[in-house]
């Protein structure tokens, strides 16, 4: 079963200002569709997994050093994927309902909160991703290196921030605390953030 890249949820000019055209024809129509390439690759030796859900195949592959390839790129499908439903054009405020209230109960307000995103983002030393999280019911801010993910730690994601170098730098350079200001006061698509929390809570 070979896998696609997934469409974007809206086209490549619409995150501007804050997020270029050409990052995200770099980002989506380079490095996501690479991911996607590579895996579908690496695939076809791999006839145990031919049948596999992406999920599937991350949760097999994770932790087996003759198949961190596979996992590298299964995961790093998933995680962009995440990452696009993470942000929406009109993005940024603040939660509602359900989320903002188990934010504020958790962080103890959420102004706590997005300085421990940034805070995560901003430390996670090279490339990675900060993560919100739902674990044991409730809410964390998690960072993790390369393609890891929160998936196979237990955890169930909410929302992400890549903070690899190439989801930022043509527009911001070495800038990523700008760059992390600008996904949360701008970007974020808490909507889709409640949607992951509230399934999760069922």
């Amino acid at each position: 079963m070979a896998f696609t890249l997934p469409p974007l949820p809206y086209g490549h000019d619409a995150l501007e200002p804050y997020l270029s055209e050409r990052t995200l024809d770099f980002h989506y129509g380079k490095h996501h569709q690479a991911y996607v390439t590579n895996l579908n690759n690496l695939l076809t030796d791999a006839t145990d997994l031919a049948n596999a859900t992406l999920e599937e195949i991350i949760i097999q592959t994770a932790q087996v050093s003759s198949r961190s390839s596979i996992f590298n790129n299964a995961a790093q499908v998933w995680n962009h994927t995440f990452l696009w439903n993470s942000m929406t054009p009109n993005g940024g405020g603040e939660p509602q309902g359900a989320l903002a209230l188990k934010i504020n109960e958790d962080f103890g307000n959420f102004s706590e909160f997005k300085n421990a995103f940034k805070q995560a983002g901003v430390t996670q030393f090279g490339s990675g991703w900060a993560w919100l999280v739902l674990e044991n019911e409730k809410l964390k801010i998690t960072k993790t290196g390369n393609a890891d993910l929160p998936m196979i730690h237990g955890q169930v994601a909410l929302l992400t921030c890549d903070v690899w170098e190439h989801a930022y730098y043509l527009d911001y350079q070495n800038r990523r605390p700008d760059y992390l200001d600008i996904f949360l006061n701008h970007l974020v698509n808490w909507r889709f953030a409640e949607e992951n929390f509230l399934k999760a809570i069922k």
